[in-house]
Parts: C-alpha cells; sequence; structure tokens
C-alpha cells in the first residue's frame, strides 16, 4: 500500500537528487558515466558565464542573487506550476498550508500563459471586492505579469495588513479592464462549513484542502448525521485545492476501504496509487457535488473520484484542470522547490490535466450586472462571485441574508444562486423516484 503518502514522496524525490548529485561528481573524477560528463561540462559553461558576470556586468553584483536568477530561470522553463521559494516564502508556504497568512485572498495559476484567478477565497479583500475566478491579472501595482513566476507573483501580493495592492484585471465579457485596489489583511482559512436546508438536506462548503480539512469534515459530518439529513450537497466551487493527503482523506469518507482515490504517475512510468483506508464510517447519501471553473487540483481529485465511483452527481461547469503534483523539496539554506513530480489520474485512469472535470448536469451561474468600476481610493468594482455560498446557520439569522447581500429564498438558498438551487431540486426529485413502488401484479 501507499499509505505513506507525504514522506514516500519527499524520500524518494531526495533520493534522486542524490544520485544525481553523485552522478556529477563521478563525471567530475572519472568520466566513466556519459551522462554526468554531459552534465559536468554543462555546469563549466554556468560557472564561466557567472565569472564573466561578476567580472564585466556594468554594476557589482551578488553571486546569490545570481544563483537565486539562474535557479528561478531554470525552473520557470519547466512549467508554470514549477518555482524556487527564498527562505522567506519557504516559511510563508509552510504557514499557509495550516490555514493562515497576509495578504489579499486570491489563489492563482497559469492558464493560457496568462496569470490567472484561480479562485478568491472567502471572507477576504478580493472576494469582497468581486474578484472571480477566471479574471485574468495583467498588472499588480504598476508591474506588468507577463514576465513573472507564479511565486514572484504571490510575493508581490503579500504584504502587511493595511497596506494597499491593485491589480489590473481583464475579464471575459467585459471590453476595458477592471481597476481594483484592496488592502491587504490577514486571511485566515475555515475550511469546512456546515448547513441543513429544508431541515433534511445537508450542505458542506470546502473552502480549501488543509491539513485539518478530513477531519473538520468529519465532524461536519457527524453533525449532519445527528439532525438525520437525507441527502448531500458538497460545495467545491472556487476551491483552488491544496494538500493532496487532504483530497485522499476526504474521498475515502464516501468510499468503500480499498477502493481507488487517485493514482500519481511520474517519470520512467513509476505509479503510486492512493486509495481509501478503513477509517471507521462511511457516509452514503445521496450526494450532488458543486463545481466550476475555480475548483481546482484537489478539488478536482474528490470530485473525480466520486464521480468515477458513481457516489455523486457533479453539477456546474467544468473544472480548471490543473492535474499535475508539485512536491515540496527543502533545500540546505532554508530555502525550498516546488516541483512538478508527477501527474495525477482518475480511479478510471483518466488525466484532468488541461481538461478539466466535466459536470453530469450543466449549469452556468447567473450573470449578475456588473457595477461601475472604482477609481484609485479603493470603491468596489465588478460583482461579487455569483458562487456565493451560504454561511452556517450559526453565523447569522436568515433574516441576515447571504453574506454578500444578496436575499434568500424561503428555503435559504441564495436567490442567484441557480447552480444550488438545481442541486436542491435534484435530491427532492431522488427522494420522490426512491419512494415510487409498483403496483402488485
Amino acid at each position: 500500500m501507499k499509505q505513506e503518502r507525504n514522506s514516500t514522496m519527499w524520500v524518494s524525490s531526495l533520493t534522486v537528487i542524490a544520485i544525481l548529485l553523485a552522478g556529477v561528481l563521478i563525471g567530475k573524477g572519472w568520466e566513466q558515466t556519459g551522462y554526468a560528463s554531459e552534465t559536468y561540462e554543462d555546469l563549466q559553461i554556468f560557472a564561466e558565464v557567472m565569472a564573466q558576470v561578476k567580472k564585466h556586468y556594468v554594476e557589482e553584483t551578488e553571486t546569490k542573487d545570481l544563483v537565486q536568477g539562474a535557479v528561478r530561470g531554470m525552473l520557470t522553463s519547466l512549467d508554470p506550476h514549477s518555482s524556487y521559494m527564498t527562505p522567506e516564502m519557504y516559511k510563508e508556504m509552510q504557514v499557509e498550508t495550516k490555514g493562515e497568512f497576509g495578504g489579499l485572498g486570491i489563489q492563482i495559476g497559469i492558464k493560457e500563459n496568462r496569470l490567472t484567478v484561480i479562485a478568491p477565497i472567502e471572507d477576504t479583500p478580493a472576494f469582497s471586492a468581486g474578484i472571480q475566478a477566471g479574471d485574468f491579472i495583467t498588472k499588480v501595482n504598476d508591474d506588468p505579469t507577463k514576465d513573472l513566476t507564479l511565486m514572484e507573483a504571490v510575493q508581490k501580493m503579500r504584504g502587511q495588513k493595511g497596506t494597499t495592492c491593485t491589480l489590473t484585471i481583464i475579464r471575459e465579457g467585459i471590453d476595458s479592464p477592471l481597476i481594483f485596489t484592496l488592502t491587504r489583511d490577514t486571511i485566515k482559512i475555515q475550511s469546512v462549513r456546515d448547513k441543513v436546508f429544508e431541515g433534511t438536506t445537508g450542505y458542506i462548503r470546502i473552502t480549501q484542502f488543509q491539513e485539518s480539512t478530513p477531519d473538520d469534515l468529519s465532524n461536519a459530518l457527524q453533525s449532519l448525521k445527528e439532525k438525520e439529513i437525507q441527502g448531500l450537497i458538497l460545495d467545491l466551487r472556487n476551491n483552488p485545492g491544496g494538500l493532496l493527503t487532504a483530497a485522499v482523506g476526504v474521498s475515502e469518507q464516501f468510499l468503500e476501504s480499498g477502493k481507488m482515490v487517485v493514482s500519481i504517475k511520474g517519470r520512467n512510468g513509476r505509479e503510486d496509487e492512493y486509495r481509501a483506508r478503513p477509517n471507521g464510517e462511511m457516509y452514503e447519501y445521496p450526494m450532488i457535488i458543486l463545481v466550476n471553473q475555480g475548483s481546482a487540483s484537489a478539488s478536482e481529485i474528490v470530485a473525480a473520484a466520486l464521480q468515477d465511483w458513481g457516489k455523486a452527481v457533479i453539477i456546474g461547469k467544468t473544472t480548471f484542470g490543473k492535474g499535475s503534483v508539485q512536491t515540496i523539496l527543502p533545500l540546505s539554506d532554508g530555502s525550498g522547490l516546488r516541483l512538478t513530480t508527477a501527474k495525477y489520474y482518475t480511479p478510471k485512469g483518466k488525466s484532468i490535466h488541461s481538461v478539466g472535470v466535466k459536470p453530469d448536469i450543466v449549469v452556468e451561474p447567473k450573470v449578475l450586472a456588473v457595477a461601475k468600476v472604482g477609481d484609485s481610493k479603493g470603491e468596489t468594482p465588478g460583482t461579487p462571485s455569483a458562487s456565493i455560498s451560504p454561511q452556517p446557520s450559526t453565523s447569522r439569522s436568515p433574516e441576515e441574508g447571504t453574506p454578500n447581500g444578496e436575499p434568500e429564498k424561503e428555503n435559504g438558498v441564495p436567490e442567484n444562486d441557480v447552480q444550488l438551487q438545481k442541486a436542491m431540486e435534484l435530491l427532492k426529485t431522488w427522494k420522490v423516484f426512491k419512494q415510487l413502488k409498483p403496483l402488485p401484479s
């Protein structure tokens, strides 16, 4: 079984690096391996270039800056998701996976060779301002994003609470760019939220896959079970992903022990399988999963696994299509690499990379009118996402409406959330058909 998960990936990756380093040293000393010898010759060219830059460049340069620049360029040439993290960035990344970090509240990726919003994080400056999944970011402050790596873009958006950052955004269907001036805040992510609609329909919203997400989900499911729900809606819209282990931990709460959740294939045909482990109670309800173009990575793993095994009906729009696995490798000076090491495949062996998970029932979100673009003083341009989901019932009374002021229907569903409304209708139909009984012969 491949249940050592993260540790397995880390150990095997470090082993590969050790072997490569050994190959370089062998090539240098004995030239017994053609590959090692070739690698050493290329490294010699790199050293010569660095020496020439140090000697002749118009301004003085620091060796450390040159090496970091070369590493960044090397990783950028591989794919948009591989990157170098300075010691400061590496520490921030570790904090982020635990659910709290500073910034604007935007998950970003590269799509169509452009810096793209995968999803805004709920209850953050970006979410409140109306930034939407699928927006293309063309500038951060006055800096064009065309030649920025993902990590460089993240660094430009991060900052101390109370400082501002201006984003220039191109949105499909809008002719002129939108200008958002946002005030940074401490971003705290509540991974799992739950609610009951109409007394019998459980609703769970997962905003991101963190270390605590499987346990948080288990607690939410137990709470809903005590309320005797008859159907479940799992909302993964605008969920940009997170930890692979968390995605597996979420999926296995709806799958029989031993069922495949996802497989990852790296170089040389190596394949690792992640299967559901026996973890106590398995929850079996008529189940609907909501997805959209902001559902990515770990969200797609969960949706595809439950779709392939016939455990849920998928409603919404085709997901983002990020089907690659990044392994975090620490370096000796406290920095780190985010390196693409594999692609993942659904239980039926499908790759969703650049394709996404296709819903069983396509439901377009309701298009809201776009407000007049605000000025640099920070007025709110655009409109909140049509995919805003309700907060837990403990956080407000029904009379208060949804967090962004959307009116609710009598059943508590936001009036503009047609995807959630469709899910509710389908679960009602599900119950009706289940109750049908043929006449006796």
